[in-house]
């Protein structure tokens, strides 16, 4: 069974850090797109970070970059999510996705097949 579970979400205050973990299990690591997203309440889903699954590059989306970085063990099909610097806007039910194929460019959501079922980050003023 392909499935992604996510952990390490919880609650701080503005300025502190987290680390999410996702582990993958089911399927092989190596030919996915994993990707880190977030929706918070009453807004869209949003594309938080990528790792394609041709070169490993990594992408994030510009409201995190230079405060989140996301990791990947392959050997142990896990990918990380260090989120720093945590600002409240920052506060989402955060999501691991998968998606099969090998690209070096962020898939379109739709071509995300596999999600976990979130963890919540809330950030407090």
């Amino acid at each position: 069974e392909v499935q992604l579970v996510e952990s390490g979400g919880g609650s701080v205050q503005a300025g502190g850090s987290l680390r999410l973990s996702c582990q993958a299990s089911g399927f092989n690591f190596a030919n996915y797109s994993i990707a880190w997203f977030r929706q918070a309440s009453g807004k869209e889903r949003e594309p938080v970070a990528c790792i394609t699954s041709k070169f490993g590059t990594i992408f994030y989306t510009k409201s995190v970059q230079d405060r989140f970085t996301m990791s990947s063990d392959k050997v142990e099909n896990m990918v990380y999510l260090q989120m720093n610097g945590l600002k409240p806007e920052d506060t989402a039910v955060y999501f691991c996705a998968a998606s099969q194929g090998i690209s070096d460019v962020v898939p379109p959501d739709h071509f995300f097949e596999t999600w976990g079922q979130g963890t919540q980050v809330i950030v407090s003023s």
